[in-house]
């Protein structure tokens, strides 16, 4: 991609991605975020109905009167991004690609921390990781994390969630908020997940096209699994075949739902002809 182009795509997403962050959590933001962290603001002494457990022993002996430790609530919060980079982003069958759509999301996402003083970060995954990108602040920060978004061309076309959240558990020490956005077409990540959820807040947006859901009946067709790079030919006009692949991404999508709900991680289905905002705007609503 040319610098020219990529700039008006950038600026582009900047534009539409901006005003839209705005609008979904107005006034709602911080308080849409669980587990933030605590800091010490200041002691004073103590008063009937405090907590004993909040006494501060050193400065109580010092004035042999009991003091209590005051704690604040941390404005500033971290954001991660995990963004699924593998070959099944690249589906697309109505307006946009599924990674299109990915894009604007975690643009959205990533103004929507910045405008509120956080820092924002990305970790790219396919079979392995990528790219990371460190949580900073700032509009050039911003910027960067967009044209990588738009122009990142991966090494490799599988999926392992389980390495992408072995890596958030790993990299990222201070407790955050993230937010992955896949497909899930992926197995054996429960416990990478859950282990992962224990010590961040895990936001899952799984993005689909709706063409995933169910085959058309247009005859004998040749497909190509975006993965793996294999071919096979498929008889679309049998209705057994039609229904047989419709009960398979049934069973995978109910299985991944049950999934998220087993390890307590807030989680919404996005398909790639759907008004993202609303959806993100109603999962937000639920968690606060």
């Amino acid at each position: 991609m040319e610098a020219s182009e990529l700039l008006k795509k950038v600026r582009h997403i900047e534009i539409k991605t901006r005003g839209l962050s705005s609008n979904i959590f107005a006034g709602e933001y911080h308080s849409a975020f669980k587990g933030r962290g605590m800091m010490f603001s200041e002691v004073r002494e103590y008063q009937y109905g405090d907590d004993i457990r909040s006494i501060d022993w050193n400065v109580t002996a010092r004035y042999n009167h009991p003091y209590i430790k005051v704690f604040e609530e941390e404005r500033e919060l971290t954001v991660m991004l995990m963004i699924d980079v593998s070959g099944s982003r690249d589906f697309g069958s109505t307006f946009k690609y599924k990674k299109n759509v990915i894009t604007e999301i975690a643009a959205v996402l990533a103004f929507s921390a910045i405008q509120n003083n956080d820092k924002i970060g990305v970790i790219f995954f396919s079979d392995r990781i990528e790219k990371f990108i460190p949580p900073k602040k700032g509009r050039k920060h911003i910027l960067h994390i967009i044209r990588e978004l738009i122009s990142f061309e991966p090494e490799h076309e599988r999926t392992d969630l389980s390495e992408a959240f072995k890596y958030l558990t790993n990299a990222i020490k201070k407790r955050c908020t993230t937010f992955i956005i896949s497909d899930f077409l992926d197995e054996d990540f429960e416990h990478a997940m859950r282990i992962a959820n224990q010590k961040h807040d895990v936001v899952a947006l799984k993005v689909y096209d709706k063409r995933e859901t169910e085959m058309p009946a247009i005859g004998l067709i040749k497909l190509k699994d975006a993965e793996t790079g294999e071919y096979q030919w498929v008889d679309t006009s049998s209705k057994q075949v039609r229904d047989a692949y419709a009960n398979w991404w049934r069973t995978v999508n109910e299985q991944t739902n049950k999934l998220f709900t087993k390890c307590g991680v807030d989680n919404v289905s996005i398909s790639t002809e759907d008004d993202y905002v609303k959806a993100l705007m109603s999962l937000f609503q639920k968690r606060i």
